[in-house]
């Protein structure tokens, strides 16, 4: 890692009830789908002297677009296969300073494939917390292609395009607290 945390040394698990791992997504190349996943998890590991890391992971079951029929059709072999892929992890490489913000890197994995992805970090920072000890904030996004992560069905329309965008956004919004 080549910068420092901005947060104290120790162990800080992300709080699920105040953060969202959510996603947009093109539809009929004219709009945008978006959703979330309910089910989540994490750490951000602070050593000694600053250095930062993360890990994480998502139950694509848990997809919630709003629509009960698309998140089936989302957690098929069409998509996720969340039958047989369970779940995407992230894991971190490296954060490295940008500006004000920061760069997040790491090895993201989902239905069996890893790439490296970077995400745009911003730190909120920390704030004493309700008594349960200190909470640290945070915002993040990334975009990625579907089809690296082997999620390739095409759906063409009749007049030219795609029912489904190939870029996918991910938005993460993150509380997390320390020793929680």
């Amino acid at each position: 890692m080549t910068v420092k945390a901005p947060i104290p040394a120790g162990t800080w698990t992300i709080d699920p009830v105040h953060s969202t791992v959510g996603f947009s997504v093109k539809h009929l190349m004219v709009s945008k789908v978006r959703g979330k996943f309910d089910t989540f998890s994490g750490t951000i590991t602070v050593a000694e002297d600053g250095t930062p890391s993360v890990q994480a992971e998502i139950e694509v079951a848990s997809i919630n677009t709003g629509n009960d029929q698309r998140d089936g059709h989302v957690r098929s072999a069409d998509f996720f296969d969340a039958e047989n892929f369970p779940k995407a992890t992230f894991v971190s490489t490296d954060v490295e300073a940008d500006g004000d913000d920061y760069v997040l890197t790491g090895d993201f994995t989902l239905k069996g494939v890893t790439k490296s992805v970077s995400l745009k970090l911003e730190f909120n920072g920390v704030n004493p917390g309700m008594g349960a000890g200190p909470i640290a904030g945070f915002e993040a996004t990334t975009v990625i292609n579907r089809k690296d992560f082997g999620v390739d069905l095409e759906m063409p329309l009749e007049g030219g395009g795609v029912v489904v965008g190939d870029k996918i956004t991910i938005n993460l919004e993150i509380e997390a607290g320390k020793g929680a």
